[in-house]
């Protein structure tokens, strides 16, 4: 299936900041493990797993500042991506579903597809434990909600708080368990280290 390679190839070369390709290979793996054993459409979430965070990318968001506070990158890659799939010779039949499929992707939605599902439970997986902590500090100075690092501990403690709770497939509830412990076992660690002197 060459779309796939144009698909992952499209999103290497357009991510930047660099960190932010990790997320897709890393995604599209949690979506695997979770979906084992559910019938589901693989290419939807394929596609949808690279596609989704188009519109946080370094050339396709705004640069002003006050234009990316308003920025909804989740509605730039529901534009984008019919005509880049169409491009690359994704089954068009499926792309409407892969559309669907990156509006839902967010832990504030309630998917309807098994698609939806897996790839929202993935995405939050991806926002908990070691790797949800890599990537919220990394921003740490170059990104509107992190100013400092007492912005990134409150991001990850409100991550801690809300996001286990909305996780809907076994599986993703299993595989959070690590995650959720080591999140939980980070924050105590910085509050007994830095007290009130984080900044």
């Amino acid at each position: 299936m060459s779309y796939r390679k144009s698909i992952a190839e499209f999103i290497e070369a357009e991510a930047k900041p660099r960190e932010k390709y990790g997320h897709q290979p890393r995604l599209y793996a949690l979506t695997q493990r979770i979906g084992e054993g559910i019938e589901y459409d693989d290419d939807v979430v394929y596609a949808a797993v690279w596609l989704h965070d188009l519109g946080v990318f370094t050339g396709h968001r705004p640069e002003d500042l006050e234009q990316l506070k308003r920025w909804d990158n989740t509605r730039y890659a529901m534009e984008q991506a019919p005509a880049l799939l169409t491009r690359f010779a994704f089954p068009p039949e499926k792309i409407a579903s892969v559309v669907e499929t990156i509006r839902t992707h967010q832990p504030a939605f309630a998917p309807q597809t098994i698609e939806g599902k897996i790839l929202r439970d993935a995405d939050i997986l991806e926002q908990l434990g070691a790797v949800g902590i890599l990537r919220t500090v990394c921003k740490v100075g170059r990104d509107t909600r992190f100013e400092d690092f007492t912005a990134a501990v409150r991001s990850l403690e409100k991550a801690l708080a809300d996001l286990p709770g909305k996780l809907e497939l076994e599986p993703a509830k299993k595989m959070a368990e690590p995650r959720i412990k080591s999140l939980r076992e980070f924050l105590d660690s910085v509050k007994t280290e830095a007290g009130t002197l984080l900044y």
